[in-house]
Parts: structure tokens; sequence; C-alpha cells
């Protein structure tokens, strides 16, 4: 108990709070909007290079790219060190999670689409009004997976925020366990000094961090089965 109050008596918490919840909740909104078209786009039979696209999209799941020059796009030419964006732009969009959505596209009856355009709907309205409320379960499943990939991100931070009021909460449990003075650090201050942190500040840190999600967790679970067996891919 006396390790949560020391650190809910900081600042550094609620910062790091208020930051990854930003990140989390705009994150998966952003990336699930994104994703979730660009997958309709390449299950739509009428889209001309779909193939091409999903080429392109597998080749980059398989083969990623370099740090450097990963951290020279960001750094150099988008100038993104040490802003909040930098946390949310690079996982807009999840190959493996657009495959899942496209597999659920393609197993749905293409005659929705051709009655909805009969009746002069175009492929905005076909997808917003129709594709998006039947696809709930699907799109359930892939918001937990970037929710949990926004949640538990520590790597761009590591490489892109040198400035502490952006830690998000995996940022500051990763400084807690190295050699930061823990009274300077919980209490908002960039002045550092080696003292090791003690392992009742770690685990009350931990604690506090795993909490939204696991009372997240149960609100999407009856969702999360159907989600992943309905888009899965069928041999």
């Amino acid at each position: 108990m006396n390790a949560y109050k020391y650190l809910l008596a900081g600042e550094q918490v609620f910062r790091s709070y208020g930051v990854t919840l930003f990140v989390t909740i705009i994150g998966t909104m952003a990336a699930i909007l994104i994703t979730s078209t660009y997958a309709y786009v390449l299950a739509h039979r009428k889209v001309k290079y779909r193939n091409l696209l999903s080429f392109l999209t597998y080749f980059t799941m398989i083969f990623g790219t370099g740090l450097v020059g990963f951290y020279i796009l960001i750094v150099n030419w988008l100038h993104l060190k040490d802003s909040i964006w930098v946390m949310i732009l690079p996982y807009l969009l999840n190959p493996f999670y657009a495959f899942i959505l496209v597999a659920f596209y393609r197993n749905l009856p293409y005659e929705i689409y051709e009655s909805a355009t009969v009746d002069g709907a175009n492929d905005i309205s076909i997808f917003f009004r129709i594709i998006w409320h039947v696809s709930t379960p699907v799109l359930a499943t892939v918001s937990l997976f970037y929710a949990l990939q926004y949640w538990n991100d520590w790597w761009l931070s590591l490489l892109f925020i040198d400035n502490h009021d952006l830690h998000s909460l995996q940022m500051m449990i990763r400084n807690l366990m190295g050699s930061l003075n823990v009274s300077s650090y919980v209490g908002g201050s960039t002045e550092y000094k080696v003292q090791p942190p003690t392992e009742g500040v770690k685990l009350a840190t931990v604690c506090l961090t795993i909490g939204p999600i696991v009372f997240l967790y149960p609100y999407i679970q009856k969702y999360f089965v159907k989600g992943l067996t309905i888009g899965s891919v069928k041999g």
C-alpha cells in the first residue's frame, strides 16, 4: 500500500497514464479505420490492382524495414521526434490484422454489394452503412489487438522520446527497472541519479499499468473467439 501511495503522490504516473490513454484510444480508432478500409479494398473483386496491393502488403509483413532507415524517416524526414504522434503513426496499418479482415470480407455474399449498388449506393456508403455493421465481431477482435499493441509498446518511446513528460507507462516501467533515482523520476523531475529502485515500487507500477486492460478484456471477450473464427483463412 505504501508503494501505491508513493507512486500516486508523484506527477509522472499521471503524465504517463495520460500519454498512454491518448495513444491507445486515438491510435486504436485511427488504426481500425485505416486497416478496415484498406482490407475492404484488397477484398473487393472489382478493384483493379488489388493483387498487387496484396503482394506489397504481404511483402512488408515478411521483410520488415531496417532500423537505421526507419529512424531516419521518422526523425529527419517526418520530424516526429519528441512528438506524441510518433507513438501512433507507425502502427496504423498492421498487415497481419489487415489479412484477417480481408478473409472476413471475402466470405461475405457479393450480392450485398450488388443489391446496394442497384439502390444507388456508392462504395463509401456500402462500407460504412452495411459492411461496417456486419463486421462487428472481427472489428472488435482486431481493435483489441491494436489496443494491446499500443498499450504495451515501449520501443517507439525508447527510440524517439527524450522528453520525460511524453513517457508512456511501459517506458516508465523500463526506466524504473534501470538505475534511476526513483524519487526524482516518479516526482516528474529530470534530474536522475544512480539509485536502484525498490521492488515494491516496481510491482506497484506494473499493477497500475495492467489495470485498464484487465477491465477492458471482459467486454470484448464475447466477440473474440467469434471474430477469430469468421476472420480466419479457410483451406
